[in-house]
């Protein structure tokens, strides 16, 4: 039985392992290794802190990840498959290696955090109206 998300460490994992994924994935790969060019040193310890906030609210994080998005669109339009495949490989990746409530509240975040990005950066939307 695999154990659920419990601390800092097991983001690490989670992260480290997704994006080693996301390096090699032939739908997004480009968009980080040869597009933003990821400074990989310094991008995890931010993620780290992002999904430790995201799970946990730690309040370790303090960036803004919609204007990094935007600006990576400027460069290279993003799609709505690139979205849809980050998290196809992102609840592959939490799937692999945890379950439990938390993992599930993390997949459950995951795909709210992209479902706006990709509304906000694909389809130009400031605001969502329910």
């Amino acid at each position: 039985m695999k154990k659920d998300i419990a601390n800092r460490d097991d983001i690490i994992l989670l992260i480290n392992t997704f994006y080693e994924k996301v390096k090699k994935d032939q739908l997004i790969g480009y968009i980080f290794n040869d597009v933003a060019k990821v400074n990989w040193e310094k991008h995890m310890p931010v993620m780290y802190d992002f999904w430790e906030n995201v799970i946990f609210f730690t309040g370790t994080y303090t960036g803004n990840p919609m204007t990094a998005h935007k600006q990576l669109h400027q460069k290279t339009p993003l799609n709505s498959e690139h979205f849809q495949e980050w998290i196809k490989l992102f609840t592959q990746t939490v799937d692999g290696l945890f379950e439990g409530d938390k993992a599930e509240l993390t997949k459950q975040r995951a795909i709210s955090i992209a479902t706006v990005m990709q509304i906000k950066i694909v389809h130009g939307h400031e605001y969502i109206l329910s």
